[in-house]
C-alpha cells in the first residue's frame, strides 16, 4: 500500500472506502513504474543529453554529457538506481519526465539536487 497508515486512517475519516484508497494507491505505484520507464527509455535512446547541472570545474550552465546507462527501480512511489556516464554516474533518488525531450531527476551524492537533461541544450 503506498499510503501510510496515518495517511490511511485520514482518507477513511474524510468518507474514502477501503476499495477506493487501494485503487488509488495501485494507480500511485502505476504511475511511478511508467515514469521510471519512460526516463530510462529517455537516456537508453539519448547517447549524449545536455543538463544544467551546477559543476565545480566547468563555466558553462550547460554541461554536455554522454550516456553509458540509466538503471532505475521503483518502491511504491520512490524512482531510485544508477546514472552512468562515461566516465562518471550518481545516485538518482527521483525524477519526473517533463517532455519529451527533457526529464528532471534529483541526484545523490556528488551532485544533491535535481538537474535537467534535454537531448538538445537549447530545450533546457
Amino acid at each position: 500500500m503506498h499510503f501510510t497508515q496515518r495517511e490511511q486512517h485520514a482518507l477513511r475519516e474524510a468518507g474514502v472506502d477501503q476499495a477506493t484508497i487501494e485503487a488509488a494507491s495501485e494507480a500511485v505505484v502505476e504511475a511511478t513504474a511508467d515514469a521510471a520507464a519512460d526516463i530510462e527509455a529517455f537516456f537508453a535512446d539519448a547517447g549524449t543529453v545536455y543538463s544544467d547541472m551546477d559543476r565545480a570545474h566547468s563555466a558553462s550552465e550547460i554541461q554536455e554529457h554522454t550516456v553509458d546507462y540509466c538503471d532505475l527501480f521503483t518502491h511504491a512511489d520512490d524512482i531510485r538506481g544508477y546514472l552512468r556516464f562515461d566516465r562518471w554516474g550518481v545516485p538518482v533518488e527521483g525524477g519526473r519526465v517533463l517532455s519529451d525531450e527533457r526529464v528532471e531527476l534529483t541526484l545523490g551524492p556528488t551532485v544533491d539536487g535535481r538537474v535537467r537533461f534535454a537531448y538538445d541544450e537549447d530545450a533546457l
